[in-house]
């Protein structure tokens, strides 16, 4: 099989040193971080379009210019699929948005995704040497790679990125999230016959149910999943692997090697009194419900309960996603409970100010101890009690403990719990011999990502438990690349 490279390009053409020269690093460091255009906070519950609007050619070039092309880009460092980050930005700034796409697309496949539900700020933005060297504001490289991927799709003609000679050696990925997906398309780019197993009736995983459309709109998925389908991915709905097939049914198909990209949708709960009261629901249910099961619509046959006092337990983005949607169904009071302060909550800044400016109640510093219910079962009210913070447990964020005598009761006629997930065990229970981890993730090899057991890989939440969009990319990128070596016996 003919090698081909995957690698990020490193471009140093005359043109870019040009460029750096057109304007001396104390005029660029003098331009100020752009604003996210946004949509108006009360506007934005009308509807479930997106909050933030992009920014303009004028903005994206004014953000590039901010960009100092540094000898060493630690900046690329912060990125788990390793994009070219500066190289792509000088192309913005010389105005070859259709060429910045390019380069973008030689580590990632999905900008359009990553610029929206990334957490650049605590990856690439934070290793930008304005923020770690310089204590100023990052260059907003989130922003430009959107920018680039939605100039790029609006234009009609997205880069298609090139395969190497297609072989016959057939690749099975089970699960269509960031993880799978990421997977499956290097190996087409690898040139195996690359086949994507989903569970649920609709592609894209954790994209699709768990990420509400006024932060990544459907067609922004459908239009990066419809690329993969032209570099030869192939993609099988409503297959349960496990139950609908089993790994050996696949093997007699005649996969070669596998990629386990599965993620994490099983919730977690508190396991505390009045838990099974009518009302209370994991994030996980609420979302897909309402994201890929049309409960908001009339007419359909997965009706959610709206909510008026809605209460959501959690501080990460799932809860934010959650009182936010809950919001847009029209509850009057939408309420984040969190048991530890806003220094603590692991939800991005930007997804806490826009519920904030949406409306939402922060209860931080108070925790769940019981639900009660009215004489039909259904909750109505929660007992809580006041947290105090003590010193920094093994996350490093400082441990929460009860006030003495702080109960108090709170109403609330729907309860959403958002307090993690777990990997869900039927591949695990298929396969005894798959070595697990006591949380129920899979055990894998290092940066191979290669389990115990022989052509099997895995990647994303199914071995990280809960984690981000692009981790699991980065995961599957990796994966890719060790099955690869692994059948060209490279």
């Amino acid at each position: 099989m003919k090698e081909f490279s995957i690698e990020p390009v490193m471009l140093k053409d005359d043109w870019r040193r040009e460029l750096r020269k057109s304007m001396p690093a104390k005029e660029r460091m003098t331009i100020k971080r752009v604003v996210m255009p946004m949509e108006d906070p009360v506007e934005r519950l009308k509807g479930n379009f997106e909050v933030n609007k992009g920014l303009s050619v004028f903005e994206a070039l004014q953000e590039a210019r901010r960009c100092l092309d540094c000898a060493n880009p630690t900046c690329i460092q912060g990125c788990p699929v390793g994009v070219d980050i500066p190289t792509f930005i000088k192309y913005i700034e010389a105005g070859d948005f259709m060429k910045s796409a390019q380069v973008i697309k030689q580590s990632n496949l999905f900008p359009a995704i990553c610029g929206r539900v990334c957490p650049q700020e605590v990856q690439c933005e934070k290793t930008c040497i304005y923020y770690d060297k310089l204590k100023k504001e990052p260059v907003a490289i989130g922003y430009l790679e959107r920018f680039v991927a939605d100039y790029e799709r609006e234009s009609g003609v997205p880069y298609i990125p090139e395969t190497g000679r297609k072989t016959r050696i057939k690749v099975a990925v089970i699960g269509s999230g960031p993880a799978g997906l990421a997977a499956a398309g290097d190996l087409a780019r690898y040139g195996y016959s690359v086949s994507v197993y989903e569970a649920l009736h609709e592609l894209g995983g954790v994209l699709r149910y768990g990420i509400p459309e006024f932060r990544l709109p459907n067609d922004i998925i459908e239009f990066e999943i419809e690329n993969l389908k032209k570099i030869g991915v192939q993609f099988y709905t409503n297959i349960i692997i496990g139950k609908t097939l089993t790994h050996n049914d696949l093997k007699d198909i005649g996969y070669k090697a596998f990629f386990i990209g599965s993620g994490a949708g099983l919730p977690r709960f508190m396991n505390i009194p009045g838990e099974n009261h009518v009302g209370i629901m994991s994030a996980n249910e609420y979302l897909t419900r309402v994201n890929l099961m049309g409960a908001a619509k009339q007419n359909y046959d997965t009706p959610v309960f709206y909510g008026r006092n809605v209460a959501v337990i959690g501080g990460g983005n799932t809860a934010m996603d959650s009182v936010r949607t809950a919001k847009r169904l029209g509850a009057e009071r939408a309420m984040i409970i969190y048991r530890r302060s806003f220094n603590e909550m692991p939800a991005r800044k930007e997804e806490i100010m826009h519920a904030r400016e949406e409306g939402v109640e922060f209860l931080n510093l108070n925790e769940p101890v019981e639900y009660l219910a009215d004489e039909n079962g259904r909750v109505n009210r929660i007992k809580l009690h006041r947290m105090e913070l003590g010193e920094p447990d093994a996350s490093g964020r400082r441990r929460p403990f009860p006030v003495r005598d702080s109960e108090y009761f709170l109403e609330a006629d729907l309860v959403i719990v958002s307090i993690g997930v777990s990997p869900n065990p039927l591949i695990s229970m298929h396969m005894p011999e798959l070595k697990v981890t006591p949380y129920g993730t899979i055990e894998v090899c290092g940066e191979l990502m290669k389990s115990n057991v022989e052509g099997f890989y895995a990647g994303g939440d199914i071995v990280r438990g809960g984690a981000t969009v692009i981790a699991a990319m980065g995961d599957g990128r990796k994966a890719a690349h060790a099955i690869h070596k692994y059948l060209s016996g490279s």
